[in-house]
């Protein structure tokens, strides 16, 4: 009997880290209205999982075009909840920061600077949260990373 629970947790668990995570335009949560699937630190176009659909992966705290590792191919670095351009971990290569759920441009904190807000799975457009300004929601768990990229796609 112990065995049995064990290996039912086990495949739950398993099929949580495994979760997909989609990705829906404004506050949309229709399947016509998937911008991108995120599974494993890949981001897939649509709703797809398909190696030759990834738009961007990410490892090692770094995002990458397509599904390739090369060091060409980085869309930005992550250290600290900056994200700089490139492979550059340069003071004037911060494209943006994340700091409890606000977006700043560059390397700021002002409000004044303020790109754009994440609660409960929704992205709103600066420092609002009213239903007209979400500019996409997402209906799983995204690391910071993931985020990131997702954040490249939508703005592609």
């Amino acid at each position: 009997m112990k065995k049995h629970i064990l290996s039912i947790l086990l495949c739950f668990v398993c099929f949580l880290a495994t979760a997909q995570t989609f990705v829906y335009n404004r506050n949309s949560n229709f399947t016509n209205d998937i911008i991108c699937t995120v599974e494993d630190g890949k981001v897939y176009n649509g709703n797809s999982n398909f190696r030759l659909d990834i738009i961007a992966n990410v490892k090692d705290s770094k995002i990458y075009k397509g599904n390739f590792t090369f060091i060409k191919d980085i869309i930005a670095n992550v250290r600290d909840g900056k994200v700089y351009r490139g492979n550059s971990f340069f003071q004037g290569d911060i494209l943006f920061n994340i700091r409890d759920g606000v977006i700043y441009n560059g390397n700021s904190i002002s409000s004044f600077d303020i790109i754009a807000t994440i609660e409960d799975g929704k992205v709103y457009k600066g420092r609002f949260n009213f239903r007209g300004d979400i500019l996409f929601n997402f209906d799983g768990e995204l690391c910071l990373e993931e985020f990131v990229a997702v954040w490249f796609v939508y703005h592609q």
